[in-house]
């Protein structure tokens, strides 16, 4: 039943990265923008690496492929854009999408510490 569970939950944790990135490549110009207002350097440097390692990470962490990698990088992913994008701590939204974010790191270092489980691709 654990296997099952940590498939599901591997799913769970990688359908918003999969669903955002997605949406981002979609959308260029809307996240382009959005980089712009929040002065992050270089926005389409930002933008491929963002598309990049949402997708990427996304896929990784669904298959179970190389799962500690992934979940390392997404758990830092978590964190910074947590800090660069919803750090406003007088705006109770953003705030708590800061502490989703900083709940999805946690998810995530469990699952680089205890790995992807039986149905994955680093089982094989």
């Amino acid at each position: 039943m654990s296997a099952v569970i940590a498939l599901v939950g591997r799913l769970m944790m990688s359908a918003i990265f999969l669903q955002a990135g997605i949406m981002k490549a979609m959308t260029p110009e809307a996240t382009l923008a959005t980089f712009a207002k929040l002065a992050i350097p270089n926005p389409p440097l930002a933008y491929g690496v963002t598309v990049a390692v949402e997708i990427l990470g996304g896929v990784a962490i669904l298959l179970g492929f190389k799962t500690r990698w992934a979940a390392l990088l997404l758990a830092g992913w978590c964190i910074a854009t947590a800090i660069a994008a919803h750090y406003h701590p007088a705006d109770r939204g953003q705030m708590v999408h800061l502490m989703k974010n900083i709940c999805m790191a946690g998810g995530f270092l469990q699952l680089a510490a205890l790995g992807g489980g039986r149905f994955s691709l680093d089982r094989r």
